[in-house]
């Protein structure tokens, strides 16, 4: 639930920290003391879109923080979407949400205190709070969001995900057929491309192991020359033999000799000796490596030439197709597998066919038992709306949950494979949903006919139709948080009590805890109802204006709901005290 809200400078709020209670919370106040900003503002904190207009004038920075503590429900939900970013609080069971704006238009969202993205911020949001505003109450005569509601109802979420991923298949499959039927010229042209191309590769004969072979070898005979005369001169400095002066083989023999003299004269010295003895046989070994590699070195030009042309053809090959041997050889592959299914794409368009209706079965049949799983929901759905309206004085209203298929059309190819679904009774249309079309029917008097609600509810009709969804769908839906703005928009006092009391009821419908309510109402009957009650006013000083939120005490209560009666008297104040007496 949604523990304490801190908002500083958010349109006409300079600053308010507000500490909410469990169960069923009212905002009341004059019309345009920021009731309705308060929601705003948590929308904004969970997510919502917003621009600099929302800051506080003469002021650079909107800050809002909301500090939630979550039931043991609430965290097997969220603890999965902050674990792979580490997001999680020290208490596991508090979440803190945070978002700022500025003038300049810099928005950073927090979770636990480090920076995330907005959508992060959305995707907690929707496990947190369930916001119903006019926008909301809009969305339930959108026919769109109807099967979504009767799912929810249903918990059908896992098998419409199950449903939805052979939809994802079938696509898939359609994807690949649809880049196999392309025009037959261009598919030509793409076989010669593709031959090419592997042709030009596989005539290269290239070896993984050879560019760094290659790279070494023209170096040596780009270098012969050199090469040759630095080898020669250490060998000459090292053993000539014909020379004048001693050579460092001579000079190092002497040594060995006098060494072998000392350790006859001092036997300690003995180790000197065969150290130097090891000295001269190692260096005789370089001086024959260095005679070794003297004749291996190729003045060759010729061999050089095709060196070159051999490296020249790999950089080549490299630039058209990968940055290593190792890459063209896999573009070469590839292409050969492309070239592969094109020359035998007949036998694949087959056997894509073959899928294709394998799928639309298979979506015929998941998608008829997801139907048929809908349809006794929906009754269901229907028996309980009905009840709920019953009790809020729409004795006569019948609701009703249509479900219907819509035929797949013929395919505008001819001899072209069927689209629809496959089922017994023929072939449907269907998305990632399902098969069916779904839409709630309403009859607000007795002897209408049904009809979609957008054409017979009205603003309060509408707002007993949501309040009624919200209580069927109460046990389904596992969001410990609602807020209704403007759901007792068209309704009087009469029945606002009724409202009041299913509002305090939705309230208590949770399985670990009891649910948190927050209505902004203006109905005395409704706000009667409440367990915690708070008072949006707005004050001036210094002639700025700013929102003052206050939590209201029983005797502020009672004088508060005489004042939304028309004015505190006394008998205004008995009618509050027997309207606070009502409360379960």
């Amino acid at each position: 639930m949604l523990a304490e809200l801190t908002i500083t400078n958010f349109a006409i709020i300079e600053r308010v920290h507000i500490r909410f209670a469990p169960g069923f919370n009212v905002l009341t106040g004059e019309t345009g003391a920021g009731k309705s900003i308060l929601i705003d503002a948590v929308s904004f904190l969970l997510g919502g879109r917003a621009d600099t207009s929302i800051v506080r004038a003469e002021t650079e920075l909107c800050t809002i923080e909301g500090i939630f503590v979550l039931s043991p429900q609430g965290r097997a939900s969220i603890d999965p979407l902050l674990e792979p970013d580490a997001l999680q609080n020290e208490d596991p069971n508090v979440l803190i949400l945070a978002r700022e704006i500025r003038r300049s238009g810099h928005n950073v969202c927090r979770i636990n205190g480090r920076a995330v993205r907005l959508g992060d911020l959305e995707a907690i949001g929707e496990h947190l709070i369930d916001i119903h505003g006019q926008s909301e109450h809009l969305s339930l005569l959108q026919e769109r969001t109807h099967l979504d509601f009767l799912d929810r109802y249903a918990d059908l979420g896992t098998a419409r995900a199950a449903y939805a991923k052979e939809v994802r298949a079938l696509r898939a499959v359609r994807r690949e057929l649809d880049d196999l039927l392309r025009n037959e010229r261009e598919l030509n042209q793409r076989v010669d491309l593709l031959r090419y191309q592997i042709d030009e590769i596989a005539a290269a004969h290239l070896d993984p192991d050879e560019e760094e072979a290659l790279t070494q070898e023209r170096n040596r005979l780009a270098n012969a020359e050199r090469l040759a005369e630095l080898s020669g001169e250490v060998v000459a400095l090292l053993a000539d033999e014909g020379g004048e002066q001693s050579t460092a083989i001579d000079l190092l023999g002497q040594a060995v000799r006098v060494l072998a003299s000392l350790a006859r004269v001092d036997p300690a010295t003995e180790g000197y000796r065969q150290r130097m003895e090891q000295i001269e046989y190692e260096l005789n070994d370089v001086i024959g490596s260095l005679r070794d590699y003297q004749g291996e070195i190729e003045f060759n030009p010729a061999r050089l030439n095709r060196v070159e042309e051999r490296i020249s053809l790999i950089r080549r090959l490299q630039h058209k197709y990968g940055d290593s041997i190792e890459e063209v050889l896999a573009f070469e592959e590839g292409a050969a597998e492309e070239l592969d299914r094109i020359e035998h794409s007949e036998e694949r368009i087959a056997e894509l066919h073959q899928q294709e209706q394998a799928y639309l079965r298979e979506i015929g049949r998941q998608g008829s038992a997801l139907s048929a799983l809908r349809r006794v929901a929906a009754a269901r759905l229907s028996e309980a709306v009905e009840a709920e309206l019953a009790e809020l004085r729409m004795e006569g209203a019948r609701f009703e949950v249509q479900i219907c298929w819509r035929e797949a059309a013929d395919g505008a190819v001819v001899q072209a494979p069927p689209e629809g679904a496959e089922v017994p009774a023929g072939r449907y249309d269907f998305d990632e949903k399902g098969l069916d079309q779904v839409a709630f029917l309403l009859s607000a008097n007795v002897g209408e006919e049904l009809k979609p609600m957008v054409k017979v509810a009205s603003g309060g009709e509408t707002s007993r139709l949501m309040l009624a969804l919200k209580t069927a769908l109460a046990q389904a839906d596992q969001i410990p948080t609602l807020i209704f703005d403007e759901i007792d928009q068209g309704i009087g006092g009469r029945i606002g009590g009724v409202v009041g009391q299913k509002l305090w009821g939705l309230s208590q419908a949770h399985s670990e805890q009891r649910r948190q309510v927050f209505c902004v109402t203006h109905l005395p009957q409704l706000a009667g109802y409440a367990d915690s009650h708070l008072h949006v006013r707005k004050t001036v000083a210094e002639g700025r204006t700013r929102t003052v939120v206050d939590l209201l005490n029983q005797a502020e209560r009672i004088r508060e709901l005489a004042q939304m009666l028309g004015g505190e008297s006394e008998g205004t104040r008995e009618i509050a005290e027997t309207l606070l007496a009502q409360r379960p």
